[in-house]
């Protein structure tokens, strides 16, 4: 992993690649490289650390960035890394040249039986200059291009992938061929941008909507071999594959932070209007249309039980799923973490729906676990952000959240589409099922329509959330605590300040902490508790009570309604009264924001939190 760009055509190739790397930032590296064809030799820069490093780099080797500039570029590719095997170092960082010079790799994936591989180059007389599996994709690869005595690269291409075992979008650059790229694409994206005069490809859209909103999405054991003015798309086998090209509908403004000090203050910012354009355009009349899902009793009765599977953030939004469908619509639900689920000897047949929920739609563990739930023999749904993404493919039925580019590595308007998302099929479900009444299912539908209004109430209000962070931002532990649909809560905000903040943070249902944790409050220790359950309210109060005894520093999130009740608190947030069900949608944003505003304040990356990629297409 993680970022993956090429480009061939007239524009100033180095200045494509590195304004394509920059806009895969978000996805989260270590260490940038670029490799292209000038004058027919094969160059190669690299370095760890960031893409301002590789620029500077770039420049002072000597070559122009400037678009006013031509260059005698033929193709160029480019990476950001995330490191698996290796790690991060200049030797280690993508591009990887082949030992004969004859060609450049860049990769995203694992190839899993990359020492076997190494083993038997060695033997053969290759030298490695890195500890990276994708050097063993370079290597290879010329050793098939010089058995073949330099036939043609793609044919090299497509015998070496017959050895390798694992996950890849790879990108090939030949300099014996330097009009052509080739890239191969196995569980990991690869998406083809339609210019004129001038192809890119990428791992992400992001990377090229700047010059071309008309895309191809790589198939699955497919291999591309473009040209400035052609592609051409085959299998392993060299059979031409058919494809379509698609028309991105967002464009280069959504991915700037139009005026705003980070991504994710920005990507916050919308969460009104993403959670609006998400819910609204499918109630219509008094009812819930879920597109190209034809949801009928008939479906539904036949379903047994559901599976809700998924990563991370999107895990997090599974457990309110699984919580709002077994309360509406009394189907039992088991809730899973992807990367577990393969494992698990999951009980699923024919009556089993199994729902998976991923940002990217490229997650592998989700992507897996969906596999495993289809092979034997469940019915699929998924729920994600991006179009024609590999998930959304391959599931039975696709339901596309409207949160557009999510640039941050942590999520925040992506979770709170997806809840949207969870609420409607919910909802849905229980009417179809005749378990939730007709009166009850249109309420429901006006309190969704009304959440983009009080979630925007909230970022008005951000100050309040700004100005207890500044008191605690060097807590050293926090805790996150809640009953019922709080705890779920809990969980992803717990989650939040983790990954951009870098304290210690636990989320605990509020009746479990004495049951041994209890013991890790001590005076100044930080604890957030949602409480917008009416009826635990006096519950919640004994477990808020039980940590300011022991000396915690408490906030309390609440709604409106709950602002006369004394709770053992330092500080309160009000959040706009709403039905307790809908609650979790409004409650996430202030918490939301108090990560964000803690990780300001100890001088954190907020956008590229260290360690972390967006896009996780590794097991």
């Amino acid at each position: 992993m993680c970022g993956i760009v090429g480009y061939i055509g007239p524009r100033n190739t180095l200045g494509v690649l590195l304004n394509g790397l920059s806009t895969l930032e978000y996805r989260g590296y270590d260490s940038a490289g670029v490799s292209f064809i000038q004058d027919g030799k094969l160059e190669l820069v690299k370095k760890k650390g960031y893409v301002k490093e590789l620029r500077q780099a770039v420049a002072e080797a000597g070559y122009t960035l400037d678009d006013k500039h031509t260059n005698r570029i033929s193709a160029g590719i480019g990476h950001t890394r995330w490191a698996t095997h290796g790690a991060p170092s200049d030797e280690n960082s993508h591009p990887h040249m082949s030992m004969n010079g004859k060609l450049c790799v860049v990769h995203n994936g694992i190839i899993e039986n990359y020492a076997e591989l190494r083993s038997f180059l060695k033997k053969k007389g290759y030298v490695f200059a890195s500890e990276t599996d994708t050097e063993v994709a370079a290597q290879l690869i010329e050793y098939y291009y010089r058995l073949n005595d330099c036939s043609d690269i793609n044919a090299a291409v497509r015998r070496a992938l017959k050895d390798i075992v694992g996950s890849y979008a790879l990108c090939v650059l030949c300099v014996d061929e330097p009009d052509r790229l080739i890239c191969a694409k196995k569980d990991n994206p690869i998406v083809v941008g339609i210019g004129n005069d001038e192809n890119f490809i990428a791992s992400d859209v992001t990377a090229m909507i700047e010059y071309t909103k008309n895309v191809v999405f790589l198939e699955d054991n497919c291999i591309l071999t473009m040209t400035r003015n052609s592609i051409e798309i085959t299998d392993v086998y060299g059979e031409p594959v058919e494809y379509s090209i698609d028309e991105v509908k967002w464009d280069a403004d959504s991915v700037q932070k139009g005026g705003y000090a980070h991504f994710m203050m920005k990507e916050m910012h919308e969460e009104p209007k993403v959670f609006d354009a998400t819910v609204t355009p499918r109630i219509k009349e008094g009812d819930i249309y879920l597109e190209h899902f034809d949801v009928t009793e008939e479906y539904l009765k036949d379903i047994h039980n559901i599976n809700i599977v998924a990563c991370g953030t999107a895990y997090h939004a599974g457990c309110i799923g699984k919580y709002l469908i077994e309360k509406l619509c009394r189907i039992p639900v088991v809730i899973g973490v992807a990367s577990e689920f393969i494992y698990s000897d999951p009980i699923i047949d024919e009556h089993t729906l199994t729902l998976v929920i991923s940002q990217s739609g490229e997650t592998l563990d989700t992507r897996n676990a969906m596999k495993k739930a289809k092979d034997l023999g469940s019915r699929t749904l998924a729920i994600v952000n991006v179009i024609g993404s590999t998930i959304a493919r391959e599931a039975d039925n696709v339901l596309y959240t409207a949160a557009g580019p999510e640039i941050s590595v942590a999520s925040t308007k992506a979770y709170t589409c997806q809840l949207g998302c969870l609420y409607l099929i919910a909802l849905k479900f229980a009417h179809v099922l005749g378990r939730l009444p007709d009166e009850q299912y249109v309420r429901y539908q006006q309190e969704l329509i009304d959440i983009p209004d009080k979630l925007s109430e909230i970022l008005s209000r951000q100050k309040e959330i700004q100005r207890f962070a500044s008191k605690h931002f060097n807590a050293d532990s926090t805790f996150f605590i809640g009953r019922g649909l709080d705890y779920f809560l809990s969980m992803e905000t717990s989650l939040k300040l983790k990954e951009i903040s870098y304290i210690h943070s636990e989320a605990y249902a509020g009746g479990e902490l004495k049951h041994g944790t209890i013991a890790l409050i001590e005076d100044g220790t930080l604890v957030v508790s949602t409480i917008t359950q009416d009826g635990l309210v006096p519950k919640m109060e004994s477990n808020i009570k039980e940590v300011a005894t022991r000396g915690a520093t408490v906030l309390a999130i609440i709604p409106k309604r709950f602002e006369n009740i004394k709770f053992s608190c330092n500080e309160k947030f009000i959040i706009p009264d709403s039905d307790e069900l809908m609650a979790p949608i409004l409650g996430v944003l202030p918490c939301q924001l108090f990560a964000y505003y803690m990780a300001v304040y100890k001088g954190c990356d907020v956008d590229k939190p260290r360690n972390l990629a967006k896009s996780v297409t590794v097991e």
